[in-house]
């Protein structure tokens, strides 16, 4: 089936940058033709590309640039001056999405890497068999949108990141990996109601547009560094 991982510049000797594209630790993708082909870049640029041009493929990983990732820390030098524009990145994209022929039949599951204002007051769940691999670790947000999301509905049940891929497989009826995605449970329950009409989109209200995303320069500078 087909898929791209969008990532925000090329790979380079830093090793800090390295180790945020999941597929440059993948040696059949990493020195394959994939690279280059499914794992692109810059990430913003050609998602808006590929949405407007009608060719999205089936599953897409977009990964920000460091200076629209929210990620604490200042960037605000090496950023133009802004820090604040994460929000509206994420928005231009689901806009983008929200006005395309793609709206009726995308789900899009926004994460993060880590956040929660660095401490969470509920300790994480340690039973059934995600205790097994050393349980969950405290909170992230996850935000699903789509035309069939189940309006202002705060889901309770424990997910991980492995909700995300089991998400994919059940979706496309794919074998399972055996790893996180075989422990994690599939969000879709919570998420969708598939009976429902699709919703009308609504465009989000951001800051900075589609077009500032569009003419920004790539900073280089890895996401993380810890």
């Amino acid at each position: 089936m087909s898929w791209k991982y969008y990532v925000p510049g090329k790979i380079n000797s830093n090793f800090d940058a390295n180790i945020w594209n999941a597929f440059d630790s993948i040696k059949a993708v990493r020195r394959g033709s994939e690279w280059g082909t499914k794992v692109v870049w810059p990430s913003t640029t050609l998602v808006f590309n590929d949405i407007s041009k009608g060719q999205l493929p089936a599953v897409s990983w977009v990964i920000p640039d460091a200076c629209n990732s929210d990620h604490p820390g200042n960037f605000s030098s090496e950023c133009g001056g802004a820090h604040d524009t994460g929000p509206s990145w994420v928005a231009s994209i689901v806009n983008a999405i929200g006005k395309s022929k793609y709206w009726d039949s995308t789900a899009i599951v926004v994460v993060w890497d880590d956040w929660g204002g660095f401490y969470d007051h509920v300790p994480p769940p340690q039973t059934g068999s995600q205790a097994e691999v050393g349980g969950p670790g405290f909170r992230v947000p996850m935000i699903v949108v789509s035309a069939y999301a189940k309006q202002g509905v705060v889901s309770h049940q424990v997910y991980g990141f492995g909700s995300i891929v089991r998400f994919v497989e059940d979706t496309f009826g794919l074998a399972s990996l055996n790893t996180t995605d075989a422990i994690s449970r599939d969000f879709a329950i919570d998420a969708f109601n598939f009976n429902q009409k699709p919703r009308t989109f609504t465009p989000i209200t951001a800051k900075y547009s589609q077009s500032f995303f569009e003419h920004q320069a790539p900073s280089g500078l890895p996401v993380d560094t810890e």
